[in-house]
């Protein structure tokens, strides 16, 4: 049997993630795909999790500096602004952060929904994350609403893109796809953890895997740093060993 989710405190359990030596914050993807690898049910990923999985949810943002997530994903699970309850906004203040994380969207095209919740009703100014290319009227309008960061040309370098939060300050990276996103972290080589979890479902279909992308070469090893189990749901957090 498995350490029950519900008896280890997941403070504790999960953790901030520090820079590494070279500067780089430290990325953690943060994803959920059901028994037989379908990382969406009915087109959303929120549809696999169960009550414990949405704590953990809440649990890794609140110890993120910023969330990294696709446009696709926004538009999907009609994500808002980032919302922490009270106890984990005074924790951040203890810690010396901001009470809320700040959520970065990522988009080649930079057409998104600027009247959408995510832009209007956040308590921090949001980030798109775009190219160079992009069209000029989008990205004017993204800087009405938004901090506009150029990350590639034509592709968005997620590399790049993770550097250019380091710059804002940020050591504590939580990616929560989609699965394109995913592929390209893992594609630029900068996912140093992934929290993985397994929901106890098998929905067929076509469905993505957690990472829609190109083949990582050479497949990146992790190590297991936990497995936790609650109501039948797997909890794993698998680390980049030490280079």
């Amino acid at each position: 049997m498995f350490p029950n989710h519900d008896e280890v405190d997941p403070i504790d359990a999960y953790g901030r993630l520090d820079r590494l030596p070279d500067g780089r914050p430290r990325v953690r993807l943060n994803m959920i795909a059901s028994l037989d690898g379908a990382a969406a049910l009915a087109g959303r990923s929120g549809a696999l999790g169960g009550s414990a999985d949405k704590a953990l949810f809440a649990v890794l943002r609140s110890l993120a500096d910023v969330i990294l997530v696709g446009a696709g994903t926004v538009r999907a699970e009609k994500y808002g602004p980032p919302h922490l309850d009270d106890e984990a906004r005074g924790r951040r203040r203890e810690a010396g952060l901001a009470e809320v994380p700040e959520i970065a969207v990522v988009t080649r095209s930079c057409h998104l929904e600027w009247e959408s919740k995510f832009f209007t009703e956040a308590q921090r100014r949001p980030v798109v994350v775009t190219v160079a290319g992009a069209d000029e009227a989008s990205r004017r309008r993204a800087d009405a609403v938004a901090d506009v960061l150029l990350a590639g040309d034509d592709d968005v370098d997620l590399a790049q893109a993770v550097q250019l939060l380091g710059e804002r300050g940020h050591d504590n990276v939580l990616c929560e796809g989609g699965p394109g996103v995913a592929a390209q972290a893992a594609a630029a080589g900068v996912i140093d953890e992934v929290c993985l979890t397994v929901a106890p479902l098998v929905v067929g279909g076509d469905a993505h895997r957690i990472l829609d992308g190109p083949e990582v070469d050479p497949a990146q090893r992790m190590h297991v740093v936990h497995v936790l189990e609650a109501d039948s749901y797997l909890f794993m957090r698998y680390s980049r060993p030490p280079s």
